[in-house]
């Protein structure tokens, strides 16, 4: 019974990690640039395709399994290069349009990016065979827990620290929370906006790559994986409250832990579970737990 606990703890932990990071991407760019980034998911799914790139080039020259966390972080910060493209090229001529059009703008981008990736990669579900159990199994009260999973959840630790530190007491991250709560005034003191928005965006599409880069060890990537994603990642930002950060550390942990007692207990159950809580909260607190009511 312990042993099951445990599991199912970890489990939802991990999914949770990874969900976060994504999350916490699009509570970023809402929060700053007011857009809410359909194309999240296909970030994700770039990740997972190109940390999948990484690896297998990784082990081919002679690379241990055990440190191919570092391509799998590699693929997420190449992917950075997408951010400023997409936000310049695309997104600075939707801020001052009514939000159907965001919506659709960042829809259609997931569906390219989707058909991209089928072109580049096919339809088949690909994976980093072996590198999953490389790192080992920890047993913990009775439990066995995959190392990686908390490599995964430690490393999803550190990057909140990191991002934390970044907006609470750092230069840029004033400017950050100052364009957020009145982009105006901001501009106004001599804030380059523009400037600001590509940054952002930016920092917001690496956290879903290194997203899905980190989650491809202990699945496969499949192109449907983005319009998944997105579905929890709205559930998530729901729940917590579209624009906060603390929302998305509860949301993403409560989703997580769902679906893992779910897959545990009745895996038909995974996404009514989910949507019943996300009924609840819309009911009750329509804001989200953390989020601000307008």
């Amino acid at each position: 019974m312990v042993e099951t606990i445990v599991n199912i703890l970890f489990s939802g932990i991990f999914h949770a990690s990874v969900l976060f990071l994504v999350a916490a991407g699009l509570q970023l760019v809402f929060g700053v640039q007011k857009i809410f980034n359909l194309a999240c998911g296909s970030f994700y799914a770039l990740g997972a395709y190109l940390g999948i790139v990484f690896v297998k080039y990784f082990l081919s020259v002679g690379g241990p399994p055990v440190l191919a966390i570092l391509p799998l972080l590699a693929a997420g910060f190449v992917l950075a290069i997408i951010g400023p493209i997409i936000e310049r090229g695309l997104l600075r001529f939707v801020y001052d349009r009514d939000v159907h059009f965001q919506l659709l703008l960042t829809f259609a981008l997931l569906l390219m990016i989707e058909d991209i990736i089928k072109l580049i990669w096919g339809t088949y579900p690909l994976s980093t065979q072996g590198v999953y159990l490389a790192f080992g199994i920890l047993d913990i009260f009775g439990a066995s827990i995959p190392v990686y999973n908390l490599i995964v959840i430690v490393a999803s630790i550190v990057i909140a620290g990191i991002m934390a530190h970044i907006l609470s007491n750092t230069r840029f991250g004033r400017i950050i929370r100052a364009t957020s709560d009145n982009n105006e005034m901001a501009q106004a003191l001599g804030i380059n906006i523009n400037n600001i928005y590509v940054k952002v965006f930016t920092l917001g599409t690496v956290l879903g790559t290194i997203g899905g880069a980190l989650v491809i060890p202990s699945t496969a990537a499949m192109s449907e994986m983005a319009v998944d994603l997105i579905v929890l990642a709205f559930a998530v930002v729901v729940i917590g409250g579209l624009g906060s950060m603390k929302g998305a550390f509860v949301g993403a942990l409560l989703v997580g832990i769902l679906k893992s007692v779910s897959f545990a207990v009745y895996p038909e159950l995974e996404m009514l579970l989910i949507y019943i809580i996300v009924i609840v909260v819309l009911v009750f607190k329509p804001q989200g737990l953390f989020g601000t009511a307008t």
